[in-house]
């Protein structure tokens, strides 16, 4: 399974970007999909997830200003980002929870996408 994410760039403060993130390979059912941020120097930590009923679960920092969807038939997850922050700066990975043939269950990440949120 690969995990393809793109979006990431450079934006000023009040900025939107919006990310995708597409799964592809020997898909049979991906459960959770999201999204996950490593600043410089600190923790990677969770921004957003959706499961595959459309539930969703946002980090308090990111909540009213970051929306996570996904669109089922394309393996695909998103993450529109408005009104970003400095502190929103870091490297964005999508994960996946994801179904391979025989439904043999994994944990699945992307490469990483840098956001930068500056003027």
């Amino acid at each position: 399974v690969q995990l393809q994410a793109s979006g990431g760039g450079l934006v000023q403060p009040g900025g939107s970007l919006r990310l995708s993130c597409a799964a592809s390979g020997s898909i049979v059912s991906i459960y959770i999909m999201g999204w996950y941020r490593q600043a410089p120097g600190k923790q990677r930590e969770l921004v957003a997830t959706i499961t595959n009923r459309g539930a969703t679960n946002y980090a308090d920092s990111v909540k009213a200003r970051f929306t996570c969807s996904r669109d089922n038939a394309k393996n695909t997850v998103y993450l529109q980002m408005n009104s970003l922050k400095p502190e929103d700066t870091a490297v964005y990975y999508c994960n996946a929870y994801v179904a391979t043939t025989g439904w043999r269950w994994g944990d699945y990440w992307g490469q990483g996408t840098l956001v930068t949120v500056s003027s």
